[in-house]
């Protein structure tokens, strides 16, 4: 599986209909377009089964996936490593939204009606973790 190559001039950015389905396939693994349509668009307003195939071709011209043809039914699987993504597209959100300040992004998270009281004991959990591993 690839790592994302953050300052590679050549570092390819999912779309948000390309990191649909790179977040599908990393859950699921290699799947068959159909599942990989189906999946996708459970409970919202489908698009074109057409539509998710050419993506998902589109998706292996860049590098993002790979088909395996071996079979009837040719079925695609994430090249692209999930941590390594979302790693960069976080820090491309904190540099856009936060000018590259985390604790300007976790005091805005943290300040959010979204955050829950569950959440706050799990990160306050963490945060506990991340001090003694630290020491």
């Amino acid at each position: 599986m690839k790592k994302f190559k953050k300052d590679s001039e050549d570092a390819v950015e999912p779309t948000k209909s390309e990191l649909a389905v790179l977040e599908y396939l990393w859950q699921h693994g290699p799947s068959t377009v159909r599942v990989v349509h189906d999946g996708v668009n459970e409970g919202k307003e489908t698009t074109q089964y057409t539509t998710t195939l050419k993506l998902m071709q589109v998706m292996t011209d860049k590098g993002m996936l790979e088909r395996d043809e071996t079979n009837m039914k040719h079925v695609y699987r994430a090249v692209l490593e999930e941590r390594g993504t979302k790693g960069h597209l976080l820090s491309k959100f904190i540099d856009t939204m936060y000018q590259g300040s985390v604790e300007s992004m976790m005091i805005a998270l943290l300040g959010n009606e979204r955050t829950s009281r569950d959440d706050l004991q799990k990160m306050k959990a963490l945060l506990a973790d991340m001090e003694k591993k630290a020491k």
